[in-house]
């Protein structure tokens, strides 16, 4: 689950992190509250949407010459008419793809006077198995070019499960930020805690892009991105009131609600998969034979005919479907359930589409009787190379 930039704030200052002022605004009825609690003269208005590069981003209807999504303002005039451009305008950033995101929500913050800005993240360091810190210098900036360009610039700090981020480890911290005098004090005391809030929360991933060094030498929280862990959800009750369910695709949402792993593509040929790693394979093979994914399914080892029937349900509501894919391999799954949750799903929404059903593994004799005995035109597959071919094809005959 992702949350938004002042939410993320709210949560880091809740643990001691240094933070700007700031007020969030869901309406223009909240503008002049949000003026009269902020100091000025110096006021940044800030998109709250969930996907990076806002700052650079255009708004479809101002055209490219409007501002991004993120300005600072000088007089609360100023605020007001920036206000007035973003709030329920569309922003496209190279994260959001050409459509864009409605930006339904604003953050106005303090003035911050920056002397050096700083790249710092907390993830899940796959090949040290460990919750470790990313440094850089080169704040501000996207840092994967920084990775490409400058990688002798990012520096990687493991950290051990006991005891924690240590004094050592902050302090390795401080020095590939090159800290000294009152920012490397702040940081010895800020990096433990951003560990701690991590942990303690059992988030994904913590980005703080950029950490500042004020002109002051103190180090402040300028932004934050915070991502939490899904599997860990039922510890924290506390972050469910925080999900924007406006920013995320009504197909998800509903997913979700059956225990579905599903993520929209930009494809036309549906997939229904059981696994992630055969999800994945499909996929590939999808577009090995020169067709896009329309989505990513996973319908789990544990599906029953309902999670099924709302599988079938949710990809053909999909309107740039032109095919669907369903390729189960039966280990606990089996193969009698699938298609007798495809069949109940079909007469329930229809068949418009072309369907290609690959099904092996446990009672795969019953399913497949199932689906031949039907009256549905359905088009069966030996392997997932034969099925791969036939929804392609189908699909390229339809059009």
């Amino acid at each position: 689950m992702n949350i938004h930039e002042y939410q993320a704030k709210a949560l880091l200052k809740e643990f001691g992190a240094p933070v700007s002022k700031g007020v969030p605004i869901l309406s223009h009825d909240d503008l002049d509250g949000a003026l009269a609690a902020l100091p000025g003269p110096v006021y940044v208005v800030k998109s709250q949407i969930h996907a990076g590069g806002r700052g650079k981003g255009k708004f479809k209807e101002l055209g490219e010459d409007a501002k991004g999504g993120v300005r600072v303002s000088f007089s609360p005039d100023e605020v007001r008419e920036n206000v007035k451009e973003m709030l329920g305008n569309t922003l496209v950033t190279k994260q959001t793809g050409p459509a864009g995101k409605q930006v339904n929500r604003l953050y106005i913050e303090d003035g911050a006077e920056i002397d050096r800005e700083l790249y710092l993240s907390i993830l899940v360091d796959r090949e040290t198995s460990r919750v470790s810190f990313v440094a850089s210098t080169e704040g501000g900036m996207d840092i994967e070019a920084v990775a490409e360009e400058t990688p002798e610039k990012i520096h990687t700090i493991a950290i051990q499960p006991e005891p924690g981020c240590t004094a050592d480890d902050a302090a390795t911290i401080c020095d590939a930020f090159e800290l000294d005098g009152d920012a490397r004090a702040d940081g010895m005391t800020l990096f433990p805690i951003l560990y701690n809030a991590f942990v303690e929360k059992d988030m994904s991933l913590l980005e703080v892009n950029p950490l500042i060094v004020m002109k002051d030498g103190h180090l402040k929280v300028l932004d934050a991105k915070v991502s939490f862990d899904g599997n860990a959800e039922f510890r924290h009750p506390e972050l469910a009131e925080l999900r924007d369910l406006s920013e995320e695709d009504e197909k998800e949402i509903e997913a979700s609600e059956h225990d579905l792993t599903y993520i929209t593509l930009d494809g036309s040929i549906g997939c229904m998969v059981n696994g992630a790693g055969l999800a994945m394979a499909t996929m590939d093979i999808i577009k090995l034979y020169g067709a896009e994914p329309a989505n990513f399914l996973d319908a789990g080892g544990g599906a029953t005919v309902e999670r099924v029937t709302a599988a079938f349900k949710i990809i053909t509501s999909d309107p740039n479907v032109k095919g669907i894919l369903v390729n189960i391999f039966g280990g606990i799954l089996r193969c009698d359930v699938i298609a007798e949750g495809v069949l109940k799903a079909v007469e329930e929404v229809g068949l418009k589409v072309p369907l290609v059903v690959r099904l092996e593994g446990t009672k795969v004799a019953e399913g497949k009787a199932m689906i031949d005995n039907s009256t549905l035109d359905v088009i069966s597959a030996d392997d997932l190379d034969d099925a791969a071919q036939k929804i392609v094809n189908a699909v390229g005959s339809a059009a």
